[in-house]
């Protein structure tokens, strides 16, 4: 339920708003929907361990999430996009060799996607996502849903 409210608030934050032909494409909607799921997962799913213990516990798992790409290897590209400054790319096979292999399953078995897709999606949609999260250079306090609707525009 959470990964469904929260896909919903991605959408719009990544399909809406930016630029008029954002909806069309299947990149905005698609990406915010299996990162709701991803964040819904790492909230309260079977994945949440592992964001809590990177410390992201509480009703905000994109802390967690970060840390957790961190600690994989991709401290740079995670910088790059909470930062002010242009956001470096990441891979969907990157974001798989990050992630629990059951979240990353319960989030594809979500999106009715196969694994490989969904962490394709994740690393398309993720950077925006983070970028316009944070942009003030810094991630933002409160809940996630919270810092969402007040990023829409």
């Amino acid at each position: 339920m959470a990964g469904n409210d929260l896909g919903s608030l991605l959408g719009g934050l990544l399909g809406g708003g930016g630029s008029g032909s954002g909806q069309s494409g299947s990149g905005g909607g698609g990406g915010g929907n299996v990162l709701g799921s991803l964040l819904g997962a790492l909230l309260g799913g079977g994945g949440a361990g592992g964001a809590r213990a990177a410390g992201g516990g509480g009703s905000n798992p994109l802390g967690g999430l970060l840390e957790m790409l961190t600690k994989s290897g991709l401290a740079d590209q995670a910088k790059s996009w909470v930062g002010t400054g242009e956001n470096q790319p990441v891979s969907g096979a990157q974001i798989a060799d990050a992630l629990p292999s059951d979240t990353l399953q319960k989030v594809a078995d979500q999106a009715g996607v196969t694994p490989e897709k969904a962490a394709d999606q994740i690393a398309q949609a993720l950077p925006q996502a983070v970028d316009k999260l944070t942009p003030d250079g810094s991630m933002p306090s409160g809940s996630l849903e919270d810092i969402i609707k007040q990023q829409r525009l």
